[in-house]
């Protein structure tokens, strides 16, 4: 099993910044990826964001490219998502999900573990 706990969510004003972090523990060798969704209100969950624990390698969303970016701190088994340039309609809970398996890891089908989400407000 591997835990995820989310943090760093918050209220800021459009334009501004916010980094969020995702802890992992427990059985985190078995991870292939770890990446960030978010769910606005009356809408469904949407891929923000993704790395791969070997090689890292990273994918975005269009409608966040060039404003965020993922990372990973092996030796703190923790994956950031910086914020940058942030939106009103990037309003929304945020969650981080880990993959045990291979794949796009674009779909919320691909993960096995989740967070429980933090809030990301961005006023306007």
């Amino acid at each position: 099993q591997v835990q995820l706990v989310e943090s760093g969510g918050g209220l800021v004003q459009a334009g501004g910044s916010l980094r969020l972090s995702c802890a992992a523990s427990g059985r985190t060798v078995s991870i292939y990826a770890t990446g960030w969704f978010r769910q606005a209100p009356g809408k469904e969950r949407e891929f923000v964001a993704r790395i791969s624990w070997i090689g890292s390698n990273t994918y975005y969303a269009d409608s966040v490219k060039g404003r965020f970016t993922i990372s990973r701190d092996n030796s703190k088994n923790t994956v950031y998502l910086q914020m940058n340039s942030l939106k009103p309609e990037d309003t929304a809970v945020y969650y981080c999900a880990a993959s045990r398996a291979i794949g796009l890891y674009t779909s919320s089908d691909e993960y096995n573990y989740w967070g429980q989400g933090t809030q990301v407000t961005v006023s306007s």
